[in-house]
């Protein structure tokens, strides 16, 4: 998912998306991309603002370089993350779909989780210091997750949800059910919820450092991140 405005890195995002400015030695979609690619995913759809479209064209093609198959699809308006899985749909089928957020790094290997999802929903949370930034949930003191909120306006927790889902392809059927939110977008919440009501969604703690990089401080966290993990290899 690369749609959106990126407001937050304006002026930086006034002449490019968000997700190919660079992370130290390359645009910030390969990171995620490459979360994905580790997994085994090789049937990917990208997800665009229509002034961007044509730059991650030539930046990552067909994904044959990738020995993998792209497809993109246009995002006309950011309407919420849930949009994604409404404008995917003929996409995803009767497929199971994993979907990670452009601007997202993760140090985690997800491969074996990825290759093992069977059914119903999988998220991962992450504790953080500013919790109100994200969707959160809250856990039990069996560390099951029995409340998830968006950016919630009283303390719920630490954990925030990452952008990295899990779903079988019921998560269509959600998004078609969700509802816009007061700030008029469908909320990924939405989504998670809707199977933690039917006591199917399963939260996995991150481990691994994590980074949203869509401020000026988490963007410079990412690039001192790769430069850390670049000079290690």
């Amino acid at each position: 998912m690369s749609g959106g405005a990126g407001t937050r890195l304006s002026p930086l995002t006034k002449v490019t998306s968000k997700q190919l400015l660079p992370v130290y030695n390359k645009p910030m979609i390969m990171y995620p991309l490459d979360t994905l690619l580790k997994a085994g995913v090789k049937d990917i759809l990208i997800i665009v603002a229509p002034e961007h479209a044509d730059d991650y064209i030539r930046l990552l093609g067909s994904g044959g370089e990738f020995g993998a198959r792209f497809t993109y699809k246009i995002q006309d308006k950011p309407e919420g993350l849930a949009q994604a899985f409404l404008i995917g749909k003929n996409f995803i089928g009767k497929d199971n779909v994993c979907m990670i957020l452009g601007d997202n790094i993760f140090e985690d290997n997800f491969s074996k989780v990825i290759r093992k999802f069977k059914k119903g929903g999988q998220i991962f949370a992450k504790k953080v210091k500013d919790p109100q930034r994200f969707g959160v949930v809250k856990f039990n003191k069996q560390m099951k997750a029995v409340e998830i909120v968006e950016k919630p306006k009283k303390y719920l927790s630490s954990f925030a949800i990452t952008g990295l889902y899990i779903y079988d392809f019921r998560v269509v059927e959600a998004a078609k059910q969700a509802k816009p939110s007061a700030r008029g977008e469908l909320e990924i919440t939405e989504l998670h919820n809707w199977f933690l009501n039917k006591k199917e969604l399963k939260v996995d703690i991150v481990k691994g450092e994590w980074i949203d990089a869509g401020t000026f401080d988490s963007l410079f966290k990412a690039n001192k991140l790769a430069y850390k993990k670049f000079q290690n290899r």
